[in-house]
């Protein structure tokens, strides 16, 4: 798939073909192609985290009147975490148009979720400051919110909350959560956590940011307790 076929697939139409390139084209590609003038999509990941979870964040106040603020939070967390992020990207075949240096190609950063997952976002941004947010919005009616509507993220936990209520119930003690190590460049950081239950290590979790490390420990201790997660 190309980029002329891409925008047929979508209906969406660039003004700024080199924007929408730039969403795709990884950092490694640059730093192999520095006698061109390539810019790598990280501005364009930050910005478009941002009107991403604008843009969820108003689908569900508007679409759930009746749900509380912190249900609404975890709602809208689950709809923009990696693995979701990740779907997206893979129902759009967004690897095919990945820029990738040879290096990153060879160790199969075309398939890594957390590269997937910044395409996406950045796409988001690209998007955004190609057209404006209502086509943004239009973009998510298409292939975002549908899914949200078939209850594809109904079953979203809080594995923290859940570890702790679990705990409380069992009496095992006290929940203390630690990170561990913190490993990969600073656009591109994965947390390592650590989560006890009196002391004894009981779940170890890895994220993008430290909070979703904690999560992940969290839901590898609930495993622990045999807790379907």
């Amino acid at each position: 798939m190309d980029f002329q076929n891409f925008q047929k697939k979508i209906g969406i139409t660039f003004h700024n073909r080199s924007l929408l390139e730039q969403a795709f084209t990884h950092s490694s590609y640059v730093n192999e192609h520095r006698t061109k003038e390539y810019d790598d999509n990280e501005r364009l990941e930050f910005l478009g985290d941002a009107v991403l979870e604008l843009a969820i964040s108003q689908y569900l106040f508007r679409k759930y009147p009746e749900m509380a603020e912190g249900e609404l939070t975890k709602f809208r967390a689950s709809i923009v975490c990696e693995a979701s992020l990740v779907r997206f990207a893979n129902d759009l075949h967004f690897s095919e148009l990945i820029f990738l240096g040879k290096g990153e190609e060879m160790t199969g950063g075309r398939a890594r979720p957390a590269l997937l997952a910044d395409v996406f976002e950045a796409f988001i941004g690209a998007l955004y400051l190609d057209q404006d947010f209502n086509t943004v919005i239009s973009f998510l009616e298409q292939f975002v919110y549908p899914k949200i509507k078939k209850g594809a993220f109904s079953h979203a936990m809080d594995y923290k909350s859940q570890l702790q209520e679990v705990v409380q119930r069992e009496r095992n003690g006290n929940i203390e959560y630690e990170i561990v190590e913190e490993k990969g460049p600073a656009h591109n950081r994965e947390f390592v956590a650590h989560v006890f239950i009196q002391g004894d290590r009981t779940g170890i979790g890895l994220g993008r940011t430290k909070k979703e490390a904690e999560q992940n420990a969290a839901k590898e201790a609930l495993q622990a307790f045999d807790v379907e997660v």
